[in-house]
């Protein structure tokens, strides 16, 4: 197919169930995110804490990406995927028990992290493989709106519950919801084989990772993808602290900035101009939170929140170039590097900036992570341009 509308992704053959089961996993990471960083923080008061509650999971991709992910093109995609979030409902299940000290929740914290090193490579993998080459960015664009969508709805329907209950009953329904993900890609997907033969194993993961890492313009294209989003996600981290009874709108609002850029790139740019918007729209995800060192109101800091997630369409732009430099085989391991060196860097900035909100204030630290992200997108594009001119006069 070529010159895809969302309309006609979806009758594309085990596109729906892959939607669907994504979907209700979305809806999981982002209740399930905002009920246990509440929990923590009304337990410790530690805007660190709950920064690293929130977002802590991420921080331990860097481990499964170097252990795991071999595995998101060697097991069978309908299998990996059902497992997965069978094993995020448990785990989020037992962060509900009564009684869990903090460091148990930050135990399980960590396991649901290695799994999810895992979860990015198996799902984008299989979407890079159900669609056409030229499908899978709008297919991707339409998953980062639903991923908007779903965080807009369980955000907001996740502070009006942690508020009217309490943060346990909500992460009990965030493991109902991870089953129901598990359900949906049991029944919806169909058996397909592993993209590459051979077993998983650290020794095969460290060798590719290896083989994408040793090309500069696949390596640019990697750091652009982790360094800027992930500090942007560190303002982000300190929604709870910087306003707690304001929090769930905050995110809702991203949320909302995310789902019009995933638009605005998806579909609404034409082909030839997208490559160009990459660094303005970067610039534009870390600008606005530069305006939180004036401590603004909830309306003025919600919009800056809106407008700054539209630079998250960015994403979109950096992947179409990251498959362009990819072989084909290898396209589940470099997606799931993608996401997991993300993931990672979005845990490493939430625990960075839990740390300066520490010392100061959130305010203050969001400011510091917004002109840290502009400046490391500046020296990138820097780098880039250079190795553009290397190659021309080669």
């Amino acid at each position: 197919m070529t010159g895809h509308t969302y309309r006609q992704l979806f009758r594309v053959p085990e596109f729906t169930p892959l939607f669907l089961s994504a979907a209700a996993h979305t809806a999981a990471q982002t209740v399930s995110g905002l009920a246990l960083g509440t929990l923590v923080f009304r337990a410790t008061d530690s805007p660190l804490l709950s920064a690293v509650s929130m977002f802590g999971p991420s921080l331990a991709q860097v481990l499964g990406a170097t252990v795991l992910l071999s595995g998101a093109d060697r097991l069978p995609p309908r299998s990996a995927l059902t497992g997965l979030s069978l094993a995020f409902a448990a785990a989020t299940a037992v962060m509900a028990l009564p009684g869990l000290p903090v460091w148990g929740v930050f135990a399980v914290v960590l396991v649901q992290g290695l799994i999810a090193s895992l979860g990015g490579g198996v799902r984008w993998g299989l979407l890079h493989e159900i669609l056409t080459k030229d499908g899978y960015l709008p297919g991707r664009s339409l998953f980062n709106m639903m991923s908007g969508l779903m965080q807009i709805t369980g955000y907001a329907a996740g502070g009006a519950l942690v508020t009217v209950l309490s943060p346990r009953p909500v992460l009990l329904l965030a493991a109902l919801l991870y089953a129901t993900a598990a359900a949906v890609a049991r029944l919806g997907l169909t058996v397909r084989p592993p993209r590459v033969s051979g077993r998983p194993s650290a020794a095969v993961t460290r060798r590719t990772n290896a083989a994408l890492w040793s090309s500069r313009p696949r390596r640019l294209t990697y750091l652009g993808l982790w360094l800027p989003n992930g500090l942007v996600v560190g303002c982000e981290a300190l929604f709870v602290p910087y306003d707690p009874e304001a929090a769930g709108t905050l995110f809702a609002c991203a949320a909302l900035g995310m789902l019009a850029g995933d638009v605005l790139v998806g579909r609404l740019l034409p082909p030839s101009l997208r490559p160009r918007l990459a660094a303005p729209l970067l610039l534009l995800l870390a600008a606005p939170y530069t305006l939180f060192a004036l401590h603004p109101a909830l309306p003025l800091a919600a919009a800056c929140a809106a407008l700054a997630s539209v630079g998250f369409g960015a994403s979109l732009v950096q992947q179409e170039r990251l498959m362009a430099l990819t072989p084909a085989e290898l396209s589940g391991h470099a997606l799931g590097l993608h996401s997991a060196g993300m993931l990672t860097m979005q845990g490493v900035s939430a625990a960075l900036a839990g740390a300066v909100a520490q010392l100061t204030s959130p305010a203050t630290a969001m400011t510091a992570m917004a002109l840290t992200s502009i400046a490391v997108t500046l020296a990138l594009q820097l780098a880039a341009r250079t190795t553009h001119a290397t190659t021309a006069n080669a």
